[in-house]
């Protein structure tokens, strides 16, 4: 068989063919190149965001804002003086963007006007913490992408 250059280029283009399939084969089964969507119901989290924009604006309008800090015993959330702790319900819920199964909801009780996420539950990167709670009957929605 003659080598020439047509020859080289038709094995090129098999090997670039052959590498191109064998990544989309391996990336579409393999489990370690799993990733996971943002949220399942996304549509129906989209009609509802003017509601969570008011409710932020809300939150951003207090006096004093939440704050977050890391401490030995987890993260500790600091609620404004301004709001009366036993009037506040709502739910704590983290996001992990990497792993979905990392994902929970806490019940937001505070001690005082603050609010402990043990340590036990939260493992080193990046988390969202989403904050709804309501005040007064007024919606209040708080978000910070935090590492811990």
């Amino acid at each position: 068989m003659k080598w020439n250059w047509g020859t080289g280029i038709v094995i090129g283009m098999i090997a670039f063919m052959s590498f191109i399939t064998y990544m989309v084969v391996t990336m579409s089964t393999n489990k370690k190149f799993s990733y996971d969507l943002v949220t399942e119901e996304y549509y129906a989290k989209e009609m509802a965001y003017q509601t969570e924009i008011d409710a932020e604006t809300k939150t951003n309008n207090l006096n004093e804002k939440i704050e977050g800090t890391k401490t030995s015993d987890g993260w500790l959330l600091s609620f404004p003086e301004e709001l009366e702790a036993s009037k506040i319900n709502g739910k704590v819920f983290l996001y992990r963007p990497s792993n979905q199964q990392l994902d929970f909801d806490l019940p937001l009780v505070l001690s005082g006007s603050n609010l402990l996420i043990p340590d036990n539950k939260l493992i080193e990167g990046r988390w969202n913490i989403t904050i709804a709670f309501t005040y007064n009957n007024e919606d209040y929605l708080y978000k910070k992408s935090i590492t811990y």
